[in-house]
């Protein structure tokens, strides 16, 4: 089980965010999400979007610190990338 997070550079509503991702499975993803008290809110297309003050939970849950570029050529490789218009869902 490998859940990855890149660093939060991401600005949004006055925060930084990370993304957090699974190149197995949605599922393990949301699993993973729910065990740090992630809400399913938080999830767009394929990833999570996480605060920056909620980084550190993450990693010490497990998650795997990796760059944005490499997250993405993850989610790609593992074939979970969803594009917008996708949709928004928790399809697993």
């Amino acid at each position: 089980m490998t859940v990855y997070i890149d660093p939060p550079v991401w600005p949004g509503h006055g925060r930084l965010w990370s993304h957090l991702v699974s190149d197995v499975s949605y599922d393990e993803l949301h699993a993973f999400a729910a065990g740090i008290g992630c809400p399913p809110r938080a999830f767009e297309r394929d990833h999570y979007d996480l605060p920056a003050e909620r980084y550190g939970d993450a990693v010490r849950a497990g998650a795997v610190e990796i760059g944005s570029k490499e997250l993405v050529r993850r989610l790609m490789g593992a074939g979970l990338r969803r594009r917008k218009g996708q949709g928004r869902g928790r399809a697993s």
